[in-house]
């Protein structure tokens, strides 16, 4: 899809919502609009996608569904930051990476372990001294970053990614601490597909026997949880789950994530 028509469409379908625009990337002499949307409501959520290019299903779910995203979060009274297309070069592509081969995922935090030393990921457990928020990167998430980090603390915070590596329909997630408000939605999700329970998804992670795996590694979702919110995630779906599939689990872990927003994140 050309990004031109994603924004077209999406501006028709944000009745109810306001459209802002907090950047602009150029990418092989052309510009790129960097849009949010954004609702009134009590509680807050903010919701990312499209960090990869070649991961169309967050995107895809926050432009079609979008009219129904925005009623349900208006009926719980939760307002939406909405990040719907963070990578649109890579987007139109269906490339990974933007079109400069830079990587607009993570680079949200940096962590000191000890005085003088940084690290841009640790361990789950792994003592360190403090984080910082970062200010280098490639120029989407500079923007993103900059956006994100002069919004209130959201009650809830999900990101919508895909796995293009592994074989098979599945999913699973990353979380932290307690899985307990998860399980709920990835029960749902298997109703659907098949969860990626203790396997193996880059080399040196796994994810547990309920298909959730944790890891800090200064991405949006690291970020927001040392920012204190109580429940962030990032959600997978594999690319060679069917679309309407995988829009179908986006939806509901949004609709799960409205709901522990207007919970108040307990």
């Amino acid at each position: 899809m050309r990004f031109t028509e994603y924004v077209e469409r999406l501006s028709s379908n944000a009745r109810g919502a306001r459209l802002e625009r907090y950047g602009a990337v150029v990418e092989d002499g052309r510009e790129y609009p960097l849009l949010s949307l954004h609702t009134e409501g009590r509680r807050r959520l903010v919701l990312t996608s499209g960090f990869h290019g070649e991961e169309p299903a967050g995107p895809l779910t926050l432009l079609e569904h979008l009219p129904e995203v925005l009623a349900f979060a208006r009926a719980w009274g939760v307002g939406l930051d909405i990040f719907p297309c963070i990578n649109p070069s890579g987007f139109e592509a269906g490339t990974r990476y933007n079109l400069s081969n830079e990587r607009p995922n993570n680079d949200f935090i940096r962590y000191q372990v000890a005085p003088g030393v940084w690290k841009e990921q640790v361990l789950e457990g792994e003592a360190f001294v403090g984080w910082v928020l970062f200010d280098g990167g490639p120029k989407e998430t500079r923007a993103l970053r900059t956006a994100l980090h002069a919004l209130p603390t959201p009650d809830a915070a999900l990101d919508l990614h895909q796995d293009n590596y592994i074989h098979g329909s599945l999913t699973y997630a990353y979380v932290f601490g307690d899985a307990a408000p998860y399980l709920p939605l990835m029960q749902a999700s298997a109703a659907l597909v098949g969860v990626a329970a203790s396997l193996p998804v880059d080399g040196q992670r796994s994810t547990d026997a309920q298909g959730f795996i944790r890891h800090h590694d200064g991405s949006v979702t690291d970020y927001y949880l040392r920012r204190g919110v109580p429940h962030a995630a990032a959600l997978e779906t594999t690319t060679r789950t069917p679309p309407h599939v995988s829009q179908e689990v986006n939806l509901i872990w949004i609709r799960g994530f409205v709901e522990l927003a207007a919970a108040g994140g307990r």
